[in-house]
């Protein structure tokens, strides 16, 4: 095991893609601490199924990628930070490579296959299952190395910052966490001289997301808690296509079977209704689409559309998307001979924690990177396939900068351990469950794809009351992981709503029947705490 894994060099939270490849980054030279919070793998990442953007086909370009990026983010990305990321790309796929990821190829090169909003072929996969193997490749490099030590069931609670030092300070430095240990149910502090979130998003904020149970916008609230500012954070994207079935949550239809001739049909009528709306039909960036769907739903009362690959015929179908057509047959539906029934569900945080090209956060000691921060990279709506390669350049990016400024940052000094000497057991587990459903179910009600102020007014206003119920309730009871949970869900639901009440237009993800126009000058939502 590397050195004390409560004290070592740096200090990564999550275990995903961002996650990991810092850690890997940062091994080579120093000792690094990986928290997750549940299992090593459960994060999103796994869950990636279309794959990784780069520019590898003959005739695209660099300056065509990073035009898709451009015009999917509806004018608000960071040009420069586009660059960064849309130029690593190809060097990050083939540390990938290196790592044993087996990329489905074509002879030679790597199998390239096409998604909405991109003007070429360009996503690398491992069939439909590209996080998976991701994952994997990038977990089993972590265990192996001697310099990495990984510690699953770890729910972090807060950041530990100058207020948490022996002697206090009001310097904002950040010198770790604490985490709740699932298995000996204590706080445990970790320290280190750089802490970088990398824990993902704040989908489960929503009630019908694709995100994992663990997305709770963990680092997004801690951070915000501890001075830093929060960015974009109206910018949830939904994607139009998750399968519509009450037992089974979060199953993803990938973008990739539109991209590959997919139609999106009334199940009623049977009517293709994309064309009527835009001439790229199944085409059309997600928010568009996904904006589609809800509103042939709404108009029609339907519990789902139909989206239906049948004509390509079977052979096309189970060569190209065998692992969902394995999972579909489990459950009675056949995609080769019938259509499969999806409805949109939140898909990815856009917004996050407000980070340089370093990925560095606004405060000292601080980094992020991944879903949990917000770059300039996505601006107002993701392109697909662009956000695990975020994950690996800015991974790489914060490994970098903290390995060429080492002399600058100073060991940890004497924090105060965590304090429960005030607290009791909890009495009423079922107060938690209750607010977690009240606030998923307003924030897909009033939060959605289409927004109003007056739904938003009505959310804050129950923010506003949960807010006193969660403080009392976090005040007076020892935190349990369902507790901290709820903190941080009710902390990201308030930034979704303050950020989305303040742009007074609709753009990219953000739609507004209140302001339908697109304002000529774009401008990022920043909370400042």
């Amino acid at each position: 095991m590397a050195g004390d894994p409560h004290n070592n060099d740096i200090l990564v939270i999550g275990s995903g893609a961002a996650g990991l490849t810092a850690a890997l980054n940062l091994a080579s030279r120093f000792k690094v601490t990986v928290l997750a919070k549940g299992r090593l793998d459960e994060g999103s990442t796994a869950w990636a199924q279309g794959g990784i953007a780069a520019v590898l086909e003959p005739g695209d370009t660099f300056d065509n990628h990073i035009e898709d990026t451009m015009v999917a983010g509806a004018g608000l990305n960071d040009r420069a930070t586009v660059e960064m990321v849309v130029e690593n790309a190809p060097a990050a796929i083939e540390t990938l490579v290196k790592l044993g990821v087996p990329f489905n190829m074509n002879g030679e090169a790597l199998h390239l296959t096409r998604e909405g909003g991109h003007s070429h072929r360009r996503i690398v996969h491992v069939d439909d299952a590209t996080g998976l193997a991701v994952q994997t490749a990038l977990l089993r490099a972590a265990q192996a190395h001697p310099n990495i030590t990984l510690v699953p069931d770890m729910v972090v609670i807060d950041l530990a910052t100058s207020r948490h030092e022996l002697r206090y300070s009001g310097a904002g430095n950040v010198w770790g966490v604490y985490a709740f240990n699932r298995a000996t149910k204590r706080v445990e502090l970790f320290t280190g001289r750089a802490t970088v979130l990398a824990t993902g998003g704040a989908g489960r904020t929503y009630l019908f997301s694709t995100a994992p149970s663990g997305a709770t916008g963990d680092g997004i609230a801690m951070a915000w808690r501890a001075g830093a500012r929060v960015s974009n954070m109206e910018f949830m994207q939904f994607h139009p296509t998750c399968l519509y079935n009450l037992e089974v949550k979060n199953f993803l239809i990938t973008e990739a079977v539109r991209g590959e001739g997919g139609h999106l049909r009334n199940p009623v009528t049977g009517h293709r209704f994309m064309p009527d709306l835009d001439p790229r039909a199944e085409l059309a960036p997600r928010d568009v689409v996904a904006r589609a769907i809800d509103a042939e739903i709404k108009r029609h009362g339907l519990d789902y559309v139909h989206l239906d690959i049948s004509h390509m015929g079977a052979d096309f179908v189970k060569q190209h998307f065998p692992t969902i057509h394995a999972r579909l047959l489990d459950l009675d539906i056949d995609m080769t001979r019938e259509p499969i029934p999806v409805v949109p569900a939140q898909h990815y945080t856009c917004g996050g924690v407000v980070i340089d090209r370093d990925g560095r956060t606004d405060l000292p000691n601080l980094y992020a990177a991944g879903e949990v921060s917000q770059s300039g990279l996505h601006g107002a709506n993701r392109l697909a396939s662009n956000s695990l390669l975020e994950c690996f350049v800015f991974g790489e990016a914060v490994a970098r900068h903290i390995a060429a400024n080492w002399g600058d940052l100073a060991p940890p000094p004497p924090i105060r351990p965590w304090d429960e000497s005030r607290v009791t057991h909890s009495d009423e587990e079922v107060v938690i469950k209750q607010n977690w459903t009240e606030i998923r179910r307003f924030m897909w009600n009033y939060v959605g794809i289409v927004r109003t102020t007056k739904r938003l007014e009505r959310a804050a206003h129950r923010i506003a009351m949960l807010r006193e119920e969660v403080n009392d309730y976090y005040g007076h009871f020892r935190v349990t992981p369902d507790l901290i949970e709820l903190r941080n869900l009710l902390e990201s639901a308030d930034l979704i709503v303050r950020s989305a009440l303040h742009r007074k237009e609709s753009r990219g993800l953000h739609y507004t029947l209140d302001y339908p126009e697109t304002l000529d000058i774009a401008t990022d939502t920043v909370l400042v705490p």
